[in-house]
């Protein structure tokens, strides 16, 4: 009997693919389904490892190897886990060492992963995919001395791919929070490969991600000097000159098109730092030279109307996405996308509309969707528009949360406050720790004069998410512009600038806070600043209230006045030039 279980528990070990685990699954098992299908898969096992026979296995282990099985087709992964981490430790058998391995990494148990691991590189110290999940184990839970030598290992057994191997180490250390260690690591590794570009190329980024542009510049220099013609090292190095230098940047740009003139995709890049430079007629000078090498091509088509919609010339903007479907581009549904946005923008609904219905697929399906749902409703109405989002397809629940906050905000644009509130009831009666959705239920909330609500959304999404900025500072500011709790409202306010320390609104939020607490100095400072960043027409509404109580009425009248050009139908920028002017 003894033989007959060594033969099976190895058989299924060695040709038995592990199950997929599926979260959305039931709980049922495969075996619950098909009770013969075990015993069948039993026999082929039996049939497959007679080679493996060995008296010595106890029916404890098989009980083992039968729970670890079980447990897995059941999705409790704890349970699998722990069971082959003893098979692997009694059995010393690479195989099982792999699988326990796999399994305890799928599971999330590092200290179980970290075991079954050390013996399968122990049993097959050659094995590339034994060091592989070494790797990802270690930098997972933060220990890249440990994941060294297994990185040290793979590179040095894959000359013929090691270069690739090199572009992809950065992506495998992005989830490492400490980015200085991850470039230490990267510098170590490219110590042994100082001919090679790729370990350049990997050091810079690493500089790069670790806040260090000018040893980024430099690696990458010595990236180019190995291969000068590599245009991705070239655009990365005019990026990084752009942080360093911009007329380093445009300069390099410049010398790098001299010497290869068909680098059109760093073209793209100089033509976009020209842009930001101010330097139009530079940038209109590379589209037409961009233009004239690539008459044939749909992606340069693309790319040129790309960068005249950022320079809003919207008229070469739509020739040249035309253009692009007309020179086959592939991906239509963008096309079509960038062209409903360009006519939306001009005024063109019934164009965009047409566009919009002509995105059928890919990852501007749903945006497309919506801005086509927002026309409709201000041509035919609120009705017809929730029924054509109520019939969108999506594929997953991030895409259905995406409909049912567009339904809501299309209700609110159009002034129906207590139906948006009662569509975001009913999904939080479904779904009840969904983030966004009690956001913008709060907000609605604020609106229906439902504090008692909004406080009790805010606290509740603090406590799901509590790195939001946005509702710290929500529920700090509707506080303070009540003049409730004022040093309450000032702490959640202050919590909100430490999580995003640049946004305006957070800062507009806090010089409100200040004013309200008789701070005019304070809350002055904070909302120049914030005006300055960003001249919205609710943060101009507050920094006017500011200059005007501390006297700077004609300052106060112009701030006022310019938003109210560029947002007539603002309501907070309406009631507070009411308030002050007859």
């Amino acid at each position: 009997m003894n033989i007959k279980i060594m033969m099976l528990l190895l058989g299924l070990i060695g040709c038995a693919p592990l199950p997929k685990v599926d979260s959305q699954a039931g709980s049922s098992s495969a075996i619950e389904h098909n009770p013969g299908k075990l015993r069948t898969d039993l026999t082929d096992a039996i049939v497959r490892s007679s080679q493996h026979a060995d008296s010595s296995l106890t029916e404890e282990m098989l009980f083992d190897f039968l729970l670890a099985e079980t447990a897995l087709q059941r999705d409790r992964l704890d349970i699998s886990a722990e069971s082959y981490a003893r098979l692997a430790r009694i059995t010393r058998d690479a195989r099982i060492a792999e699988r326990a391995a796999d399994i305890a990494l799928r599971a999330q148990q590092p200290a179980l992963a970290q075991e079954a691991i050390d013996l399968w590189v122990t049993l097959e110290p050659q094995s590339q995919s034994a060091h592989q999940a070494a790797v990802i184990l270690f930098v997972d839970v933060g220990q890249l001395n440990r994941a060294r030598p297994h990185l040290e290992k793979l590179l040095a057994s894959q000359p013929d791919v090691v270069g690739k191997s090199f572009m992809q180490i950065n992506k495998l250390l992005s989830r490492h929070p400490d980015k200085q260690e991850a470039l230490t690591l990267v510098r170590q590794l490219a110590r042994s490969y100082d001919k090679l570009p790729e370990a350049h190329f990997a050091v810079s980024q690493a500089a790069w991600a670790a806040d260090q542009p000018k040893l980024a510049s430099n690696a990458m220099q010595k990236a180019l000097k190995l291969r000068p013609e590599w245009e991705m090292a070239a655009i990365h190095q005019g990026r990084i000159l752009q942080k360093l230098d911009n007329p380093a940047a445009i300069n390099f740009y410049k010398r790098y098109l001299d010497q290869y003139s068909k680098a059109n995709d760093l073209r793209i890049a100089y033509i976009r730092a020209l842009m930001e430079n101010k330097k139009f007629s530079l940038a209109r000078e590379q589209f037409h030279q961009l233009e004239s090498e690539n008459t044939s091509s749909p992606d340069i088509a693309l790319a040129i109307g790309l960068l005249s919609a950022e320079l809003n010339d919207y008229g070469n903007a739509e020739r040249y996405f035309k253009k692009a479907l007309e020179l086959g581009f592939e991906d239509t549904n963008s096309v079509n996308f960038n062209l409903g946005r360009i006519y939306e923008t001009s005024q063109r609904n019934r164009e965009a509309m047409n566009s919009y219905r002509r995105v059928t697929g890919g990852e501007r399906y749903i945006p497309a969707q919506i801005r086509y749902a927002f026309l409709l409703a201000g041509q035919d109405g609120l009705t017809p528009a929730r029924q054509h989002l109520q019939t969108v397809r999506y594929l997953d629940e991030e895409q259905r949360m995406q409909l049912i906050l567009s339904e809501a905000q299309l209700l609110r644009e159009q002034g129906a406050n207590l139906e948006a509130y009662d569509l975001l009831s009913t999904q939080l009666d479904e779904t009840p720790q969904q983030p966004e959705i009690l956001y913008d239920r709060a907000l609605i909330a604020e609106k229906l004069g439902k504090l008692d609500a909004l406080e009790q959304d805010l606290r509740k999404l603090i406590e799901l998410k509590p790195d939001s900025a946005h509702a710290y500072n929500a529920l700090g500011y509707s506080l303070a512009d009540r003049g409730l709790r004022l040093p309450e409202a000032l702490s959640l306010i202050q919590k909100a600038i430490e999580l995003s320390p640049d946004d305006p609104y957070i800062m507009d939020s806090l010089g409100w806070a200040y004013y309200r607490m008789g701070n005019l100095k304070k809350g002055l400072n904070y909302l120049n600043t914030a005006f300055a960043a960003r001249p919205d027409p609710e943060i101009a509404a507050h920094f006017g209230e500011l200059l005007w109580m501390n006297g700077r009425t004609e300052e106060a009248k112009q701030i006022w006045q310019s938003a109210l050009d560029s947002h007539p139908g603002n309501e907070v920028l309406q009631d507070t030039m009411k308030r002050f002017i007859p």
